[in-house]
């Protein structure tokens, strides 16, 4: 993983100013293109929505452009079926290959099928399982070649040489380039009033050159700011250094931005008409992933959000302007749903709406409330990681909901005052990544423990009510917790209770009332944890 997780890196800014001039008589050229592009057959004019929550957070308006409601769940079969309305007849005839991670494919599928042409798509490897097996469901053949869409590409020239296809760029074509553009059309159109700036996912261009191409033509007071991963930034380093960089690894979270060399023609539009490009890391991309889905109930893919994080990043800019208009380009909803995991972990960090603690406290009978007193009633625990390691002092791995990295630190400083050691990890790849699972091992010290799955009612109290309840003489010995969102709490605990008290601590349980199941005896215990 690249430092991505930490922030823009300090030897490249995460916003890249650029601008060049146009001739006038390419500009128009592309304007024409744009108004006379063939995108109508198979896309319908997608909505403008408002994102209310999230205008309310940041001071200024969002509106969301819903491409993800495109039927192929992606803008990109504008310009594929732009590109395929406007080949010959003998050139559909011949057949025609892509290579596209996914939504390029998928839009590639659909136009085959709708103009009557076969179609071969080479996809990475890497590519999300959706997104292969709905290119397979329209029809198309796909071939699965390596791990990159550059990798991938490259097979796709070589087999376009040997069956005599007809190549179907992603993002480097014209009439690709129109199709794309014809978004901007739109928004403009739907929104006349006050616009400050528009905001694009980049991967190899396509889709910004092409808002771009229209809406500095029609509206050039309008800034077109493109958005990319700082682990997948082809564009923003190929502006920086004035000409195509090609990058040696790219990060694959965002799949459908994940482009190791942007587009010639791609890079001279972006060169010319986009204003700045914003980098964004994992974290903040799985943040907007959660920011749209509670304004619309709509699931984005890493990619389609992206444009989401970068607006939210340049509105948290230090001067920015409040009360402004802003639309963000919700690019594509092909998602894999194994991968909701990892994005509901990430989005409360990416959003600085949690932070994760490693605190150290003293191994001794009340550390527990006093870590909890510090803490506060009023302050939600997302997660507690625990276990007996040493006889004088422990670590207990925390994480609390906060409203930001100012409150994280004044946290850190309570748990000091009182004596409790505590060490941020919320910007730590490894803790958040593995350390959090890997709390705890077997332990010497945990003699005449019983385990216990405990149900807690999901709100503030219910731990200090366990710890209430529990004889004085009773140690914890293991501890984890992480909130899922549920109305019940699911808890691990392990016990020290020597066995003259199993009477009292039958009576402690059903005094409790918590649901309760004891899992002393479970194999996976006994093997990993005993």
């Amino acid at each position: 993983m690249s430092p991505a997780a930490h922030g823009p890196r300090p030897d490249y800014p995460d916003h890249v100013p650029h601008s060049r001039p146009l001739t006038d008589a390419e500009a128009t050229a592309y304007l024409k293109r744009i108004l006379t592009a063939k995108v109508y057959d198979v896309v319908e004019e997608t909505p403008l929505d408002i994102a209310p929550t999230l205008s309310q957070r940041i001071g200024s308006t969002v509106l969301l452009k819903r491409e993800d409601l495109q039927p192929v769940f992606s803008f990109k079969v504008r310009g594929a079926y732009n590109k395929l309305a406007h080949l010959t007849q003998e050139q559909r005839d011949r057949g025609v290959i892509a290579a596209s991670a996914g939504n390029h494919a998928q839009g590639v599928a659909l136009a085959a099928r709708r103009l009557g042409c076969r179609a071969v798509i080479v996809m990475p490897t890497t590519s999300p399982s959706v997104k292969v097996e709905a290119v397979r469901a329209r029809g198309a053949e796909v071939v699965l070649h390596g791990v990159s869409y550059t990798e991938a590409s490259e097979h796709a020239e070589s087999l376009a040489e040997q069956r005599g296809l007809t190549p179907v760029h992603p993002f480097d074509d014209p009439d690709v380039i129109a199709g794309q553009g014809t978004i901007g059309m739109e928004i403009l159109r739907q929104h006349p009033g006050r616009l400050d700036a528009v905001f694009v996912a980049i991967g190899g261009g396509g889709l910004v050159s092409g808002i771009a191409a229209y809406v500095k033509a029609i509206r050039p007071e309008v800034k077109v700011i493109g958005v990319q991963t700082v682990d997948s930034d082809a564009m923003a380093r190929s502006l920086e250094a004035g000409e195509r960089v090609d990058l040696d690894t790219v990060g694959l979270f965002c799949d459908g931005t994940a482009v190791r060399r942007v587009g010639g023609e791609t890079f001279r539009l972006a060169a010319a008409l986009v204003d700045e490009v914003v980098r964004v890391d994992t974290d903040a991309v799985c943040a907007a992933i959660k920011d749209v889905f509670a304004d619309t109930r709509a699931i984005l893919e890493p990619s389609g959000a992206l444009a989401v994080a970068g607006l939210k990043a340049y509105a948290a800019r230090p001067g920015s302007e409040v009360g402004a208009t802003f639309v963000a380009v919700a690019s594509g909803a092909n998602t894999d749903f194994d991968r909701l995991r990892f994005v509901s972990e990430r989005a409360e960090i990416g959003e600085e709406r949690e932070a994760i603690f490693a605190v150290t406290i003293p191994e001794e009978r009340g550390s527990f409330r006093k870590l909890l007193a510090t803490i506060g009633p009023g302050r939600a625990v997302t997660e507690f990681n625990y276990r007996i390691a040493a006889p004088d002092q422990a670590h207990v791995f925390v994480g609390l909901q906060v409203r930001g990295r100012d409150e994280a630190r004044q946290i850190a400083d309570a748990f000091a005052s009182v004596g409790l050691p505590a060490l941020d990890l919320s910007d730590d790849e490894l803790a958040k990544l593995h350390v959090r699972h890997l709390v705890g091992g077997p332990s010497a010290l945990a003699e005449d423990e019983r385990l216990y799955r405990f149900e807690f009612p999901e709100r503030p109290g219910a731990l200090v009510r366990f710890l209430t309840a529990m004889r004085p003489d009773w140690n914890i010995s293991l501890f984890h917790y992480r909130n899922h969102g549920s109305d019940v709490g699911r808890v691990l605990v392990g016990m020290q209770v020597p066995e003259q008290d199993r009477d009292a601590f039958a009576r402690f349980l059903r005094e409790l009332g918590y649901p309760a199941t004891d899992e002393t005896d479970n194999p996976a215990y006994r093997l990993f944890l005993r």
